[in-house]
């Protein structure tokens, strides 16, 4: 039996950082997709295959005493050969577009078109019912994990969220392109999160006005969306980065990159924890080309994206 399912990346157009403190962000998914292909097996193990690594685990050993970034494939194959009186084993491979780290989604469409493609051996889950698989996997390495990106790469589009409502899907028109620029320079969001929580409670005062600036650049997102009014996302774009720069989250080489960036597009800003990782730049599709060019001469990874508004997607 195989079953498989792919899932898309994503990437957080507005609000990173303030989310924490009860901001509104604005996510959506984008077009690099993580395919997840499953077997059941006769074998009594559990096989992960990826271009990061393989590993077998017997399936008699016990989560407790694993340690491994594949936990949450592990988890997932553990839980549903458990939940359906399975006595074999199952063999899953992952096979992704997405750069890991770097603030793009990858774990979360990771979990997402695992808990997908495993319990598709055994059931037909609906969208809801696998989110919540998706978050319980992704919970085995992100333990505070809000849920968000996993709804996203669920299912699809741009969708807004914040800690008191959770999740809700934006209806928009708007199917902009945007131009991914990676840093390769390593962070770690834990890390990133304190420093900013640091920044809070020496700057209060400033903090709290930050916060209330941010919460008004959020309110122009949807209307701007609506009217697929790209000058007036791009500039929103730029006040967010403003905002990011005033509590300690970009450094000199986000911003060259920013700056080689905006010669071609409407504006552009950290996406994700900061410090390293990746920016994102909102291109008219004219200027797709010219933006990749002139980023790439300076030697930066850089691709272009739309958004996706299939999510995930079972075959």
């Amino acid at each position: 039996m195989k079953s498989i399912a792919s899932a898309p990346g994503k990437v957080i157009l507005f609000g990173e950082h303030f989310v924490v403190y009860g901001i509104k962000a604005i996510l959506c998914s984008i077009d690099k997709r993580v395919k997840v292909t499953s077997l059941t097996t006769d074998e009594d193990s559990i096989v992960i295959k990826s271009n990061l690594g393989n590993i077998t685990i017997p399936r008699s050993k016990s989560l407790d005493e694993i340690k491994s970034p594949f936990m949450p494939f592990i988890y997932l194959s553990k839980t549903l050969l458990e939940k359906f009186g399975n006595k074999g084993g199952i063999e899953v491979t992952i096979d992704s577009s997405l750069p890991s780290g770097v603030g793009l989604g990858s774990s979360s469409a990771c979990c997402v078109a695992a808990a997908a493609s495993i319990s598709g051996l055994f059931t037909k889950y609906s969208k809801e019912e696998i989110l919540k698989f998706a978050i319980e996997a992704e919970k085995t390495i992100f333990k505070n994990t809000s849920g968000a990106d996993c709804t996203v790469c669920i299912f699809g589009g741009i969708m807004e969220y914040d800690k008191e409502n959770g999740s809700k899907k934006i209806n928009s028109p708007s199917n902009f392109h945007l131009v991914i620029t990676n840093s390769r320079v390593p962070h770690s969001t834990n890390s990133v999160v304190k420093k900013v929580n640091h920044f809070k409670e020496k700057n209060e005062s400033v903090f709290s006005t930050l916060c209330k600036e941010e919460s008004e650049l959020i309110k122009k997102v949807i209307p701007s969306l609506e009217k697929n009014d790209l000058r007036s996302l791009g500039k929103i774009m730029t006040n967010n980065q403003e905002y990011l720069e005033q509590i300690g989250v970009s450094n000199a080489e986000l911003r060259k990159m920013i700056e080689i960036a905006n010669k071609t597009s409407y504006g552009s800003k950290i996406t994700g924890a900061g410090l390293g990782g990746c920016i994102i730049s909102l291109v008219d599709e004219s200027e797709i080309d010219q933006t990749l060019e002139n980023l790439s001469s300076k030697n930066y990874e850089c691709f272009s994206v739309k958004i996706d508004s299939k999510g995930l997607v079972t075959f």
